[in-house]
């Protein structure tokens, strides 16, 4: 197990490295400027800010010093907010994001192996084709056409559900929990749709498998069969989706924040973007390649655990 994460840290720091490097030169040869906005300022009031930032050196020098912060855990002030830092602004929004999108990844993993687990039991049978039917609206419908009609039936039609927001810290769960419930649903729909025909095809697969029929044949109970044998097999090719998935799902949840009008990180990452606030944007991107790294090792390690003949040395 050390020999193995050992490998993996030698592989990840290269990868981090990789990825700063990208990040930082493609944001510098993005056209326009953080200090451009619909007041033009003075040639020497823009050197001045220019240097304040130290955007006034060379391009080598400015990605030496960003590469040193970075590996002193500084990722630099925001460039467009005021007496904020990167790490500040990443703080205040990725716990929300870590919140809906851990949410909705659970949500998404127990409907979508239930659905998969019921369409491979019934396979060509009607209760198949209802499951598959439900995998592929969740694909072909977008986030940003289930949300607003989500809006328009729950919020604007009924009010059973605010429209947006985020609930005050002080607010009781027995009624924050109701701002919640759309931004998740919207989230977990697509994921449903794909891990639910994950789990189809692994346990068509592993249910024509012999050691499934040495258990049937041993006498036990199907459920036994299906839920201790055949689904340990089944979810194997679901494990390794679901790790870049759930980093996806956690930082990149940018229509449903925007549409709902919660406080996220992806939120922030598209405003940084449009806004050219370099150094915001870059933070997340870091963030979003460390939690794909580390996701992924997640999952090695519980493919090794659901199959034996996966050794981790």
């Amino acid at each position: 197990m050390l020999q193995f994460l050992f490998r993996r840290l030698l592989v990840a720091i290269p990868t981090m490295f990789i990825v700063v490097t990208l990040a930082f030169f493609m944001m510098r040869a993005a056209p326009g400027s953080p200090f451009v906005n619909e007041r033009r300022l003075s040639p020497e009031v823009e050197r001045n800010v220019m240097a304040k930032y130290g955007m006034d050196k060379p391009l080598v020098v400015q990605y030496a010093t960003y590469v040193g912060g970075v590996l002193r855990g500084d990722l630099g002030p925001s460039l467009k907010y005021k007496d904020k830092s990167v790490l500040k602004i990443i703080s205040e929004g990725f716990p929300h994001s870590l919140f809906i999108g851990g949410m909705a990844m659970t949500l998404a993993a127990l409907v979508g192996v239930t659905l998969g687990v019921v369409g491979a039991l019934r396979q060509n049978r009607p209760a198949d084709y209802t499951a598959m039917g439900v995998a592929v609206l969740g694909v072909c419908i977008p986030t940003f056409v289930t949300a607003p009609l989500l809006v328009l039936l729950f919020a604007s039609t009924l009010g059973i559900l605010p429209t947006a927001g985020w609930p005050a810290a002080t607010q009781p769960l027995s009624s924050a929990w109701r701002y919640f419930v759309m931004p998740v649903v919207v989230l977990s729909l697509p994921q449903i749709a794909i891990i639910s025909r994950l789990t189809r095809a692994g346990m068509i697969e592993v249910l024509r498998s012999n050691y499934v029929r040495t258990a049937r044949a041993k006498g036990l109970p199907e459920h036994s069969v299906v839920l201790r044998h055949a689904l340990r097999g089944a979810i194997l090719p679901l494990v390794s989706y679901l790790g870049p998935a759930t980093a996806g799902v956690i930082t990149g949840s940018l229509v449903v924040e925007q549409i709902f009008q919660l406080p996220g990180i992806g939120r922030a990452f598209v405003s940084s973007a449009l806004q050219r606030d370099y150094t915001v944007v870059m933070g997340v991107v870091i963030l979003y390649a460390g939690l794909i790294l580390f996701l992924n090792l997640v999952a090695d390690i519980l493919y090794a655990a659901l199959d034996p003949r996966v050794r981790l040395s």
